[in-house]
């Protein structure tokens, strides 16, 4: 047994060199792209601003963040939650027929091909400029925020739903006929119980995408807790942005803890 491991370890390629030349050109192209960094205008006071930054972070502004007023952390932080709850689940009922559609083991070839060009027409276009374009058309605000998310949500959440429904295992389908099942009941009993834990699962998914998402969405009018930031940046006032990072990554973290919980409870059944 360990001469046929030996002999079979001996007929390996030996592409050592190859992994070399590959390594160099690495190195070469480190250091190539670094040449285009420039440090000439980091200056003293520069130094000055990185250093308020973070002393402003590691010393929040208590009464900001404890504030449970309009203007506080906290009801910024539950707006965003919303705008990404709402968005993506407006995203994912809308995503269900680009999915059906898109899929080709349910529709004809030539009406995938159309589904997959609008699902990659929408994924390209990034949530920054659909911001931008929905704050024209309603104002800045919360509802902006949500038609971003929506729109934003379709092109990925179908992605993830077209390979859910393909990846469908037709020989159930096929018993549930032969059990003399109707198209409803072929749905409800061999479809919906293969679809629903990938779903769910892409949901969530995109959730804790949103959530960060609309953080920086609000920078642009889009509601949330990105335009407190902003502003806050702007005017140097940096105990009031270790606040909200401090709310930020306390949300993220709860959400994330949550969210992997119910992913792991749909993967195990």
């Amino acid at each position: 047994m360990n001469e046929k491991i030996l002999k079979q370890y001996e007929k390996a390629p030996r592409n050592f060199g190859i992994k070399i030349v590959i390594t160099l050109i690495c190195v070469m192209l480190i250091v190539w792209s670094g040449t285009a960094v420039e440090f000439n205008e980091v200056s003293s006071n520069g130094l000055k601003i990185a250093k308020n930054i973070f002393l402003g972070i590691f010393n929040p502004d208590k009464q900001l963040l404890f504030n449970f007023t309009t203007a506080g952390v906290a009801y910024l932080l539950l707006e965003t939650i919303c705008i990404a709850f709402l968005g993506t689940l407006v995203g994912a009922i809308l995503a269900i027929p680009f999915a059906f559609i898109s899929a080709t083991n349910i529709v004809p070839k030539f009406l995938s091909v159309i589904g997959r060009f609008i699902i990659m027409a929408i994924r390209t276009v990034p949530s920054i400029v659909y911001a931008l374009m929905f704050i024209r058309v309603t104002g800045p605000g919360p509802f902006a925020g949500l038609l971003t998310m929506s729109l934003s949500s379709i092109g990925m959440i179908s992605k993830m739903y077209i390979e859910s429904i393909e990846d469908l295992d037709t020989k159930i389908l096929e018993s549930l006929d032969a059990c003399g099942c109707n198209f409803f009941q072929k749905i409800r009993y061999g479809i919906l119980p293969q679809l629903f834990p990938d779903f769910i699962s892409t949901v969530i998914y995109r959730f804790d995408m949103n959530l960060r998402d609309a953080s920086v969405l609000g920078i642009v009018g889009a509601g949330g807790i990105g335009a407190p930031l902003i502003f806050a940046m702007n005017a140097y006032r940096w105990s009031e942005v270790g606040s909200i990072i401090i709310g930020l990554i306390v949300l993220v973290l709860i959400i994330e803890f949550f969210s992997t919980k119910i992913r792991v409870k749909l993967a195990r059944g």
